[in-house]
């Protein structure tokens, strides 16, 4: 399925943590433990996390948690493919300067396009 900017943001906000995305986010790794090939720590604090992700193209970042709500700023024009935890995915067509919000939750990412992936991801810590 193919999603633009306002979907992915209405499917993700539809997804709404219930008590079975949490018992998963629990067993799910951080993303700085299970795609540290692909996040980056840029800085954190009591109030933020900035993370940088670098995903080339047919490279992927294996199912990872992301344990707070989220800013993503895209840095270039990429695609992705993210599947959640709960088997549902999506492809998003990104484009530098898009600003996605995103909720806790987990998924794994896959760039399917033929350029570099760039992102900064910014978890506000609650």
């Amino acid at each position: 399925m193919k999603y633009d900017t306002i979907t992915m943001i209405k499917h993700v906000e539809n997804n709404d943590l219930n008590k079975q995305e949490v018992k998963n986010m629990e067993k799910i790794p951080d993303v700085l433990k299970a795609a540290a090939k692909a996040y980056k720590l840029l800085m954190e604090n009591e109030k933020v996390r900035v993370l940088d992700l670098h995903l080339k193209s047919g490279e992927k970042a294996p199912m990872h948690n992301h344990p707070n709500d989220h800013v993503v700023y895209v840095m270039n024009n990429a695609k992705f493919k993210l599947v959640f935890s709960d088997g549902k995915s999506g492809e998003f067509d990104l484009k530098a300067g898009q600003t996605l919000w995103m909720d806790a939750g987990s998924h794994s990412t896959e760039n399917i396009g033929t350029s570099v992936g760039h992102n900064l991801v910014v978890e506000l810590i609650k």
